[in-house]
């Protein structure tokens, strides 16, 4: 009895840790991020630079100030600056993109008590928070050839159809739009890696593209083009599955999943704003506490009356 040890929980360990999670969606982001490269030049590798090194600067600064251990090691302010680039025009003012990195880690993370603790996606919340600041430059779309025009959401909202890129250029991201989230095909080769991996669970991307295609094909719109354009496949797979904003347990994922399809398409067709994933996630990162009161396991009591 004298070799009992006894600890708090938990009493299970894995070798999976923050750094090497995070490691894993960077990677996964890489198709995406050449992809950006090949498509709109070398001006998106600046932007994403300056985003990922304001990131990362945000947060050993504010962390330096108030005197507390320090995680840039953990490497989630790269993840937090790639996926905010990924959310820009590749035409927005670098000093913008720094104004929206300095906002995602320090507002909506760093002051929520870091990694972990924050109630929002911290790039989603900067990018709204840019496209409210700066509607200007958010709304400036370069297509590949450098001429500027509307997105394909735009298009169809305005009822321009003939003006749409094939689905083929799609797919491959030759249309304008954030420079992160054009090319399907290399954001579905990052998800699939996080999949595989088992960085993130099926539940959510599938709940959340799910709900979107079949309300679309009810609503008679487009499902291939409303599928590919916008931030729905970024959106789904890299932000919608954050651990920190969105439920832990596998029937709140598909309520989550659900809940941002639903409210995509209902600002996507009846809104004022051609595209509605950003929104959709910040909105259901504020529900996610009661989601998840909601779908937790109920603990098993003790049998019935002797």
């Amino acid at each position: 009895m004298n070799k009992l040890i006894s600890s708090i929980s938990p009493h299970f360990y894995s070798p999976l840790t923050t750094t090497k999670i995070m490691l894993d969606v960077i990677i996964a982001m890489i198709p995406a991020a050449i992809a950006s490269v090949i498509i709109f030049g070398l001006r998106s590798l600046l932007v994403i630079g300056v985003c990922v090194a304001v990131c990362v600067f945000s947060e050993w600064g504010f962390e330096k100030i108030c005197k507390k251990e320090n995680t840039i090691k953990d490497l989630s302010a790269v993840v937090t600056g790639m996926l905010l680039a990924f959310n820009l025009p590749v035409s927005i003012p670098l000093w913008q993109a720094a104004f929206g990195s300095v906002a995602a880690i320090v507002v909506v993370k760093q002051l929520f008590g870091g990694i972990g603790q924050n109630f929002a996606n911290p790039a989603i919340t900067a990018r709204i928070i840019m496209m409210t600041a700066f509607s200007g430059s958010m709304t400036s779309w370069v297509f590949p050839d450098a001429s500027s025009s509307a997105t394909p959401l735009a298009l169809i909202s305005k009822g321009q159809t003939g003006e749409l890129p094939t689905y083929l250029n799609m797919f491959l991201g030759l249309r304008g739009g954030c420079l992160g989230e054009t090319c399907t095909l290399a954001l579905l080769l990052g998800g699939i890696y996080l999949l595989i991996k088992r960085v993130i669970s099926w539940h959510t991307p599938v709940a959340f593209i799910g709900t979107v295609a079949l309300m679309s094909l009810f609503c008679g719109k487009d499902v291939l083009y409303q599928l590919m354009a916008g931030g729905l496949i970024l959106g789904a797979f890299f932000m919608a599955t954050d651990y920190s904003s969105t439920p832990a347990t596998k029937w709140g994922k598909i309520v989550f999943g659900i809940g941002c399809g639903l409210i995509t398409v209902l600002i996507r067709f009846w809104g004022n704003f051609p595209e509605g994933v950003s929104f959709s996630i910040l909105l259901m990162n504020i529900l996610t506490p009661y989601i998840e009161k909601l779908t937790r396991a109920k603990p098993l009591t003790g049998g019935g009356k002797a």
